[in-house]
Protein backbone atom coordinates (compact mmCIF):
# COMPACT_ATOMS: atom_id res chain seq x y z
CA UNK A 1 0.00 0.00 0.00
CA UNK A 2 1.16 3.41 -0.15
CA UNK A 3 2.99 5.64 2.36
CA UNK A 4 -0.66 7.54 3.37
CA UNK A 5 -2.57 4.59 3.15
CA UNK A 6 -0.64 3.00 5.88
CA UNK A 7 -1.06 6.30 7.57
CA UNK A 8 -4.77 6.42 7.35
CA UNK A 9 -5.84 2.79 8.11
CA UNK A 10 -3.09 1.61 10.05
CA UNK A 11 -2.95 -1.88 9.32
CA UNK A 12 -1.92 -4.87 11.98
CA UNK A 13 1.86 -4.98 12.00
CA UNK A 14 2.45 -8.50 10.52
CA UNK A 15 5.89 -10.60 11.21
CA UNK A 16 7.14 -9.10 8.10
CA UNK A 17 6.93 -5.23 6.63
CA UNK A 18 8.76 -4.42 4.05
CA UNK A 19 9.17 -0.28 3.22
CA UNK A 20 9.94 0.22 -0.47
CA UNK A 21 10.22 2.94 -3.40
CA UNK A 22 12.55 6.32 -3.07
CA UNK A 23 11.66 8.55 -0.74
CA UNK A 24 14.02 8.33 2.12
CA UNK A 25 12.01 11.42 4.17
CA UNK A 26 9.02 8.59 3.85
CA UNK A 27 10.33 5.76 5.00
CA UNK A 28 11.95 7.36 7.93
CA UNK A 29 8.50 8.84 8.99
CA UNK A 30 6.94 4.60 7.82
CA UNK A 31 9.75 3.49 10.44
CA UNK A 32 8.58 5.65 13.49
CA UNK A 33 4.95 5.18 12.42
CA UNK A 34 5.58 0.90 12.55
CA UNK A 35 7.43 1.62 15.69
CA UNK A 36 4.80 3.57 17.89
CA UNK A 37 2.45 0.83 16.74
CA UNK A 38 3.69 -1.90 17.09
CA UNK A 39 5.72 -1.26 20.89
CA UNK A 40 4.42 0.22 24.08
CA UNK A 41 6.54 3.44 24.94
CA UNK A 42 6.88 2.05 28.73
CA UNK A 43 8.87 -0.98 27.26
CA UNK A 44 10.25 -0.03 23.69
CA UNK A 45 13.91 0.44 24.21
CA UNK A 46 13.99 -3.07 25.48
CA UNK A 47 12.30 -4.63 22.56
CA UNK A 48 13.18 -2.76 19.55
CA UNK A 49 17.06 -3.72 17.41
CA UNK A 50 17.91 -1.55 14.73
CA UNK A 51 20.85 -2.95 12.01
CA UNK A 52 21.90 -0.77 9.48
CA UNK A 53 22.81 -2.96 6.08
CA UNK A 54 25.76 -1.89 5.23
CA UNK A 55 27.36 -2.19 8.49
CA UNK A 56 27.18 -6.25 8.89
CA UNK A 57 28.83 -8.69 7.41
CA UNK A 58 26.69 -11.62 8.48
CA UNK A 59 22.80 -11.83 9.18
CA UNK A 60 23.88 -14.18 12.36
CA UNK A 61 23.05 -11.03 15.05
CA UNK A 62 19.53 -10.16 12.56
CA UNK A 63 18.57 -13.96 13.53
CA UNK A 64 19.19 -13.89 17.07
CA UNK A 65 17.35 -10.69 17.80
CA UNK A 66 14.61 -12.21 15.58
CA UNK A 67 14.38 -15.54 17.92
CA UNK A 68 15.05 -13.22 20.97
CA UNK A 69 11.62 -13.13 23.59
CA UNK A 70 9.84 -9.99 24.14
CA UNK A 71 10.47 -8.46 27.89
CA UNK A 72 7.68 -7.60 29.25
CA UNK A 73 5.72 -7.23 25.86
CA UNK A 74 3.96 -9.01 23.59
CA UNK A 75 6.21 -8.81 20.49
CA UNK A 76 9.90 -7.41 19.01
CA UNK A 77 10.49 -5.35 16.80
CA UNK A 78 13.96 -6.27 14.68
CA UNK A 79 15.16 -3.21 11.41
CA UNK A 80 17.18 -3.76 8.82
CA UNK A 81 17.77 -0.63 7.07
CA UNK A 82 19.53 0.31 3.51
CA UNK A 83 19.00 -3.07 2.39
CA UNK A 84 19.20 -1.88 -1.06
CA UNK A 85 22.62 -1.14 -0.80
CA UNK A 86 23.35 -4.88 -0.45
CA UNK A 87 24.91 -7.33 -3.30
CA UNK A 88 23.16 -10.44 -4.46
CA UNK A 89 24.67 -13.08 -2.27
CA UNK A 90 23.64 -10.93 1.06
CA UNK A 91 20.37 -10.05 0.08
CA UNK A 92 19.29 -14.02 -0.35
CA UNK A 93 21.04 -14.80 2.91
CA UNK A 94 19.44 -11.72 4.98
CA UNK A 95 16.09 -12.75 2.79
CA UNK A 96 16.74 -16.29 4.22
CA UNK A 97 16.53 -14.91 7.76
CA UNK A 98 13.42 -13.23 6.51
CA UNK A 99 11.72 -16.49 6.43
CA UNK A 100 12.40 -17.61 10.30
CA UNK A 101 10.22 -14.71 12.19
CA UNK A 102 8.70 -16.18 14.65
CA UNK A 103 5.05 -15.54 15.37
CA UNK A 104 4.43 -12.19 17.50
CA UNK A 105 7.52 -10.66 16.05
CA UNK A 106 8.26 -8.29 13.43
CA UNK A 107 11.21 -7.99 10.93
CA UNK A 108 11.16 -4.54 9.57
CA UNK A 109 13.21 -4.34 6.10
CA UNK A 110 13.81 -1.23 4.47
CA UNK A 111 14.42 -1.38 0.90
CA UNK A 112 14.64 1.61 -1.09
CA UNK A 113 14.22 0.08 -4.98
CA UNK A 114 11.20 0.81 -6.95
CA UNK A 115 8.52 -1.53 -6.72
CA UNK A 116 9.14 -1.96 -10.34
CA UNK A 117 12.94 -2.63 -10.34
CA UNK A 118 14.36 -5.36 -12.07
CA UNK A 119 18.11 -5.76 -10.69
CA UNK A 120 18.06 -6.34 -7.81
CA UNK A 121 14.62 -8.10 -7.40
CA UNK A 122 13.10 -5.89 -4.65
CA UNK A 123 12.22 -7.61 -0.82
CA UNK A 124 8.57 -6.72 -1.64
CA UNK A 125 8.04 -8.44 -5.15
CA UNK A 126 9.72 -12.02 -3.66
CA UNK A 127 7.03 -11.57 -0.70
CA UNK A 128 4.28 -10.63 -2.78
CA UNK A 129 1.24 -10.99 0.06
CA UNK A 130 3.52 -12.38 2.62
CA UNK A 131 4.36 -8.75 3.93
CA UNK A 132 3.17 -5.63 4.64
CA UNK A 133 4.44 -3.28 1.96
CA UNK A 134 4.70 0.33 2.40
CA UNK A 135 5.64 2.21 -0.80
CA UNK A 136 7.40 5.79 -0.12
CA UNK A 137 6.92 6.63 -4.04
CA UNK A 138 4.60 9.58 -3.81
CA UNK A 139 2.67 11.23 -6.21
CA UNK A 140 1.82 15.20 -6.23
CA UNK A 141 -1.33 14.72 -4.21
CA UNK A 142 1.47 12.92 -1.85
CA UNK A 143 4.17 15.35 -1.85
CA UNK A 144 1.08 18.23 -1.20
CA UNK A 145 0.00 16.41 1.70
CA UNK A 146 3.42 15.99 3.39
CA UNK A 147 4.21 19.51 2.69
CA UNK A 148 1.14 20.64 4.49
CA UNK A 149 1.85 18.42 7.47
CA UNK A 150 5.71 19.56 7.39
CA UNK A 151 4.43 23.52 7.37
CA UNK A 152 1.91 22.85 10.03
CA UNK A 153 4.70 20.95 12.19
CA UNK A 154 7.11 23.96 11.71
CA UNK A 155 4.56 26.51 12.91
CA UNK A 156 4.55 28.44 9.57
CA UNK A 157 2.04 29.09 6.44
CA UNK A 158 2.88 29.41 2.59
CA UNK A 159 1.15 30.67 -0.38
CA UNK A 160 -0.04 27.98 -2.35
CA UNK A 161 1.90 28.61 -5.30
CA UNK A 162 5.06 27.35 -3.44
CA UNK A 163 3.29 23.91 -2.41
CA UNK A 164 2.33 23.79 -5.79
CA UNK A 165 5.69 23.98 -7.00
CA UNK A 166 7.20 21.84 -4.48
CA UNK A 167 4.66 19.17 -5.06
CA UNK A 168 5.19 19.16 -8.83
CA UNK A 169 9.21 19.05 -8.94
CA UNK A 170 10.67 15.90 -8.47
CA UNK A 171 13.11 17.33 -5.68
CA UNK A 172 13.47 14.83 -2.92
CA UNK A 173 11.53 15.24 -0.36
CA UNK A 174 14.57 15.47 1.98
CA UNK A 175 16.13 18.45 0.25
CA UNK A 176 12.09 20.01 0.29
CA UNK A 177 12.13 19.58 4.19
CA UNK A 178 15.51 21.25 4.77
CA UNK A 179 14.46 24.14 2.32
CA UNK A 180 11.71 24.46 4.67
CA UNK A 181 13.46 24.13 7.79
CA UNK A 182 15.36 26.54 6.77
CA UNK A 183 13.22 29.24 5.86
CA UNK A 184 10.66 28.98 8.54
CA UNK A 185 13.38 30.63 10.83
CA UNK A 186 13.53 33.68 8.79
CA UNK A 187 9.67 33.95 7.63
CA UNK A 188 5.82 32.97 9.06
CA UNK A 189 4.63 32.93 5.61
CA UNK A 190 7.29 31.68 3.02
CA UNK A 191 6.30 33.11 -0.31
CA UNK A 192 7.65 32.48 -3.70
CA UNK A 193 9.90 35.42 -3.57
CA UNK A 194 11.36 33.25 -0.40
CA UNK A 195 11.03 30.03 -1.82
CA UNK A 196 13.29 31.34 -5.42
CA UNK A 197 16.11 33.72 -3.42
CA UNK A 198 16.96 31.14 -1.06
CA UNK A 199 15.74 27.62 -1.39
CA UNK A 200 18.05 25.05 -2.53
CA UNK A 201 16.15 22.81 -4.83
CA UNK A 202 17.63 24.43 -7.75
CA UNK A 203 21.43 24.14 -6.68
CA UNK A 204 22.43 21.27 -6.23
CA UNK A 205 19.76 19.49 -3.77
CA UNK A 206 21.60 16.23 -3.81
CA UNK A 207 25.24 17.91 -3.37
CA UNK A 208 23.71 19.81 -0.29
CA UNK A 209 22.35 16.30 1.18
CA UNK A 210 25.69 14.96 0.75
CA UNK A 211 27.58 17.10 2.41
CA UNK A 212 24.87 17.29 5.80
CA UNK A 213 25.03 13.53 5.98
CA UNK A 214 28.79 13.45 5.40
CA UNK A 215 29.76 16.21 8.46
CA UNK A 216 27.06 14.98 10.63
CA UNK A 217 28.54 11.42 10.41
CA UNK A 218 26.22 9.28 8.41
CA UNK A 219 29.10 8.44 5.73
CA UNK A 220 27.44 5.67 3.90
CA UNK A 221 24.32 7.28 3.26
CA UNK A 222 26.30 10.40 1.95
CA UNK A 223 28.46 7.95 -0.13
CA UNK A 224 25.28 6.90 -1.58
CA UNK A 225 23.91 10.23 -2.35
CA UNK A 226 27.39 10.77 -4.09
CA UNK A 227 27.07 7.89 -5.72
CA UNK A 228 23.73 8.61 -7.58
CA UNK A 229 25.17 11.67 -8.70
CA UNK A 230 28.00 10.46 -10.64
CA UNK A 231 25.74 7.69 -12.26
CA UNK A 232 23.88 11.14 -13.52
CA UNK A 233 26.81 13.07 -14.53
CA UNK A 234 30.16 11.27 -14.23
CA UNK A 235 32.13 13.91 -15.07
CA UNK A 236 30.45 17.56 -13.70
CA UNK A 237 29.25 15.83 -10.20
CA UNK A 238 32.61 16.40 -8.00
CA UNK A 239 32.08 19.94 -7.90
CA UNK A 240 29.09 20.88 -6.69
CA UNK A 241 29.46 17.79 -3.79
CA UNK A 242 32.66 19.14 -2.64
CA UNK A 243 31.74 22.68 -2.77
CA UNK A 244 28.80 21.49 -0.47
CA UNK A 245 31.30 19.84 1.55
CA UNK A 246 33.55 22.97 1.82
CA UNK A 247 30.60 24.91 2.54
CA UNK A 248 29.18 22.99 5.41
CA UNK A 249 32.26 22.44 7.04
CA UNK A 250 32.75 26.04 7.19
CA UNK A 251 30.14 26.38 9.21
CA UNK A 252 31.24 24.11 11.37
CA UNK A 253 34.80 25.61 11.84
CA UNK A 254 32.49 28.62 12.90
CA UNK A 255 30.87 27.10 15.22
CA UNK A 256 33.63 25.69 16.70
CA UNK A 257 35.32 28.91 17.33
CA UNK A 258 34.50 30.96 21.02
CA UNK A 259 31.67 32.77 20.07
CA UNK A 260 31.04 31.38 16.99
CA UNK A 261 27.77 32.17 15.08
CA UNK A 262 26.13 31.69 11.89
CA UNK A 263 25.26 33.87 9.24
CA UNK A 264 20.98 34.38 8.88
CA UNK A 265 21.25 32.69 6.32
CA UNK A 266 22.33 29.41 7.74
CA UNK A 267 21.07 29.73 11.18
CA UNK A 268 18.68 26.38 10.95
CA UNK A 269 21.47 24.11 10.37
CA UNK A 270 22.62 25.40 13.74
CA UNK A 271 20.96 22.87 16.19
CA UNK A 272 22.82 19.82 13.41
CA UNK A 273 25.99 21.11 13.74
CA UNK A 274 26.86 22.53 17.02
CA UNK A 275 27.09 19.03 18.44
CA UNK A 276 29.82 18.43 15.56
CA UNK A 277 31.65 21.61 15.46
CA UNK A 278 31.99 20.45 19.71
CA UNK A 279 33.27 16.82 19.06
CA UNK A 280 35.74 18.38 16.14
CA UNK A 281 37.12 21.34 17.56
CA UNK A 282 38.56 24.45 16.43
CA UNK A 283 41.84 23.29 15.05
CA UNK A 284 40.39 19.55 13.20
CA UNK A 285 37.22 21.79 12.22
CA UNK A 286 39.92 24.10 10.50
CA UNK A 287 41.74 21.56 8.72
CA UNK A 288 38.53 19.38 7.69
CA UNK A 289 37.64 22.59 5.75
CA UNK A 290 40.71 23.41 4.41
CA UNK A 291 41.12 19.88 3.27
CA UNK A 292 37.52 20.41 1.51
CA UNK A 293 39.18 24.06 0.00
CA UNK A 294 42.10 22.41 -1.53
CA UNK A 295 39.84 19.18 -3.29
CA UNK A 296 37.73 21.75 -4.93
CA UNK A 297 40.46 23.69 -6.04
CA UNK A 298 42.31 20.52 -7.68
CA UNK A 299 38.99 19.34 -9.35
CA UNK A 300 38.80 23.22 -10.79
CA UNK A 301 41.95 23.20 -11.75
CA UNK A 302 42.27 19.98 -13.54
CA UNK A 303 45.00 18.93 -10.93
CA UNK A 304 42.98 16.04 -10.41
CA UNK A 305 41.42 13.56 -12.98
CA UNK A 306 39.02 11.36 -11.08
CA UNK A 307 36.80 13.82 -9.33
CA UNK A 308 34.76 10.28 -7.86
CA UNK A 309 37.96 9.26 -6.57
CA UNK A 310 38.42 12.26 -4.54
CA UNK A 311 35.19 12.52 -3.37
CA UNK A 312 35.55 9.02 -1.95
CA UNK A 313 39.03 9.82 -0.64
CA UNK A 314 37.36 12.75 1.08
CA UNK A 315 34.41 10.46 2.54
CA UNK A 316 36.64 8.16 4.36
CA UNK A 317 38.54 11.39 5.73
CA UNK A 318 36.31 13.41 6.99
CA UNK A 319 33.39 10.89 7.50
CA UNK A 320 34.05 9.84 11.24
CA UNK A 321 34.26 13.44 12.43
CA UNK A 322 30.94 13.86 12.97
CA UNK A 323 30.16 10.26 14.41
CA UNK A 324 29.04 10.04 18.05
CA UNK A 325 32.18 8.16 20.12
Amino acid sequence: MKYYDFVDKAPAIPKLVIIEGVERTLAEKALDLIVERALPSETRDLNLTRFVAAELTDFGGVADALQAMPFLASSRVVIVTDTQTLRAQPRRDLWDVAQTVPEGNTLVLSDLLSPRSQRPQPFGAQAGRAALRIDTTANEAARSRYIEELLAELGVKAEPRVVGELAASNVELAAVRNDLQKLSLLNKKITMKDLQAESLTTTDPKAYLFASALVEGRQAEALRIAEELFETDPRGAGVPLVSALATELGLVWELSRKGGELPARAKWRERFLRPVAARIGERRARAAFERAVRGFEAIVTGKIDDPRLLVEMLSAELGALGARA
